[in-house]
């Protein structure tokens, strides 16, 4: 397991379009990403339980990336979170 902690600086926080964008990014990867933030825990790939953590800016949430292609995954999820959040 890979994991990272990241502050969203997106000024909305993690609303429906990035939250869209980020289910698609992790569609390309075998491995299962989740988010946590206070406690609650989401995999990425289901939108509306991502929307319902309400993420926002400022926030830190914790990305945890666990399967067969974790490094690759954990990089591009590292650097979706730097250019979108």
């Amino acid at each position: 397991m890979k994991s990272f902690e990241y502050t969203i600086t997106d000024e909305i926080g993690i609303h429906a379009r990035p939250a869209r964008k980020l289910s698609e990014e992790a569609k390309k990867y075998k491995s299962k990403i989740i988010i946590k933030k206070n406690g609650q825990s989401v995999e990425v790939l289901k939108l509306m339980a991502l929307l319902r953590l309400s993420v926002k800016c400022g926030q830190t949430v914790t990305v945890e990336v666990t399967g067969a292609d974790e490094t690759m995954a954990y990089e591009e999820m590292l650097k979706f979170f730097r250019e979108n959040l």
